[in-house]
């Protein structure tokens, strides 16, 4: 029993599996709904798949399958009777040709009548004519033979009497023209039937022609509602790969460049035809309208928010620039996909492609991911902004510039060097002006023998007279410690960041010069070196002794003598 069930559970799956996909899966006791109206508009016909399952969709999209198969079998029926008819005016040609070749050999037989190759030709070409018009009745019985081609070739001759009646043309001017071409220039039986059949396979194949180019508008037309019962019959799970393989293979226009006539008819009506050169023409002009309009929009966005955060105190200069632009270039991507959008560029296909295409490019640029992190957080914690002095990763200058990859700095000898957001993250971040007042730290020494309450006095002088020193906080001016040849006093004034180089070469150049002048002396290191000779064997050689005392080694030979020496450094 357990088994029946499985059996008939597996059949039931693989039934719905087979109704869900292929183009033959419509069911025979189902018809489709919205191909009653094969004109109905595109955004209707949207609204009507909405509700749809998906094997009703399948169901919609075979029917939609069947209409544009029927619009195919039309368009090559005429294709091919305007080929037909290429061939028949060819062969009306060859017999003009034949026949006035006949004419010209009389002619010439009656000139020259004995003359035996006169003869010949007039025979040759008479036969020559025969031959001609055996194989153009047998052309045009063969051509006749094709029932689609005679019915389309009648269809085109009933719509372009409609449209001439449309337009309020009549009848019976042709005649008459025809007539005044009879009066000019009178011509033989033969030749007027002929001029009469060209006439009329021109005109049949020029209609044809016209009607070829409203078949094949309509074939876009029916594409177009086709692929909108296909994405709604994808959105839902259905398989539509066989589907989209036929729409490719039967749409597009052929055309053979040895028919020049039938390609500039073809050329000329798909550019003047509301489904071709009009519908793109239309297209592409929105397009760029589109691509305008957001370009404009970027740049009025984009120079309100940086006024925006210009007047923020919590943006910094660094995360202005980033919006700035991410906002400048998102808007304008936009207006790019709504601009394909409305080149009838299917930009889902495009957007799956491009989020592949970046998970292949995030996988393989994993460095540049982990430089991208290290710059969002670095506009999110503002350590730094730009104009500001830093160091960063051993490098110290002033911030030029900073994307989401890099931090360009610009060094105190001036110097461009790139440093990757993930080294300067990772790193000690010392901001150098990141603070308004900075402390100078300066430290001068006075000799031993020196007065130490006059030092501090002329240091406390010097400091309270200098313009850019800030009197709050107030400068420490104390003894720090005893070195080894002098005691030494720290000096720390507080100064705006912008005057911390002025202050600290001031005071350094204006302590030398006062401590000079009032006699306060700044000791410079000193080291006294003692040689002391020992007892030695009175046995070597008194030179020896001596180069060993002097520290240059005795190398032999007549050297002047060496003594022993005391120096001071």
């Amino acid at each position: 029993m357990k088994g029946s069930l499985r059996v008939l559970s597996g059949i039931l799956l693989l039934t719905i599996g087979m109704s869900g996909s292929g183009l033959f899966a419509e069911s025979k006791s189902e018809s489709a709904v919205t191909t009653g109206n094969p004109e109905i508009p595109v955004d209707e016909l949207s609204l009507k798949l909405n509700p749809l399952t998906r094997s009703e969709l399948v169901v919609e999209a075979n029917g939609w399958l069947k209409l544009l198969q029927a619009k195919v079998r039309e368009i090559s029926a005429a294709e091919i009777g305007v080929k037909h008819q290429r061939e028949e005016l060819a062969m009306a040609d060859e017999i003009k040709k034949a026949l006035k070749g006949v004419e010209e050999a009389k002619q010439a037989a009656r000139e020259a009548p004995a003359d035996g190759e006169a003869a010949d030709k007039l025979k040759e070409a008479e036969t020559k004519a025969e031959k001609a018009v055996t194989e153009a009745k047998q052309t045009v019985s063969e051509l006749s033979e094709n029932r689609e081609v005679a019915e389309i070739s009648r269809t085109a001759k009933e719509e372009a009497r409609k449209k001439a009646q449309r337009e309020g043309e009549t009848d019976q001017e042709q005649p008459a023209e025809a007539d005044e071409d009879e009066d000019k220039e009178p011509k033989g039986e033969a030749e007027k039937k002929l001029d009469k059949f060209s006439s009329e396979k021109a005109e049949a194949r020029s209609n044809l022609l016209d009607y070829l180019t409203g078949l094949r508008a309509q074939r876009t037309a029916l594409v177009d509602r086709f692929n909108v019962v296909l994405d709604a019959l994808q959105g839902k799970g259905g398989e539509v790969k066989e589907y989209r393989q036929y729409v490719t293979a039967v749409s597009g226009v052929k055309v053979d460049i040895s028919d020049m006539e039938a390609v500039w008819a073809t050329v000329s009506g798909w550019l003047m035809s509301g489904e071709g050169g009009l519908r793109w023409l239309k297209n592409i002009s929105v397009f760029v309208v589109i691509v305008l309009v957001s370009m404009f929009l970027s740049g009025l966005v984009s120079r309100a928010l940086r006024k925006v955060l210009a007047r923020s105190r919590q943006a910094s200069k660094l995360l202005e620039d980033f919006m700035v632009v991410t906002v400048k270039r998102l808007i304008i991507a936009i207006g790019v996909l709504i601009g394909l959008a409305a080149l009838e560029v299917n930009v889902g296909p495009l957007l799956a492609v491009i989020g592949a295409a970046g998970f292949v490019i995030a996988f393989a640029l994993q460095d540049s991911l982990g430089n991208f992190a290290s710059g969002i957080l670095i506009l999110v914690f503002k350590p730094f902004d730009v104009g500001d002095v830093v160091q960063v990763a051993g490098v110290l200058g002033k911030v030029q510039s900073m994307n989401l990859l890099a931090v360009q700095i610009r060094t105190l000898d001036n110097k461009a060097v790139i440093v990757p957001n993930n080294q300067v993250w990772s790193d000690a971040i010392t901001n150098v002006t990141g603070t308004s007042t900075r402390r100078v730290d300066l430290v001068f020494g006075i000799g031993y023998g020196d007065d130490m309450e006059k030092a501090q006095g002329i240091l406390e002088d010097m400091v309270s007279k200098h313009e850019k020193i800030l009197k709050d906080p107030e400068p420490v001016i104390r003894v720090h410690e005893l070195g080894d040849s002098s005691v030494n006093f720290i000096c720390r004034p507080w100064v705006k960041s912008a005057d911390y180089w002025d202050v600290y070469w001031d005071l350094t150049r204006g302590v030398k010069e006062r401590f000079d002048a009032e006699g306060v002396s700044i000791p410079f290191p000193q080291r006294d070196v003692h040689l002391i000779t020992e007892s030695v064997d009175a046995a070597r050689p008194e030179k020896e002794l001596r180069a060993q005392a002097s520290g240059t080694g005795y190398t032999g030979g007549d050297s002047s003598d060496v003594g022993d020496e005391s120096a001071a450094t």
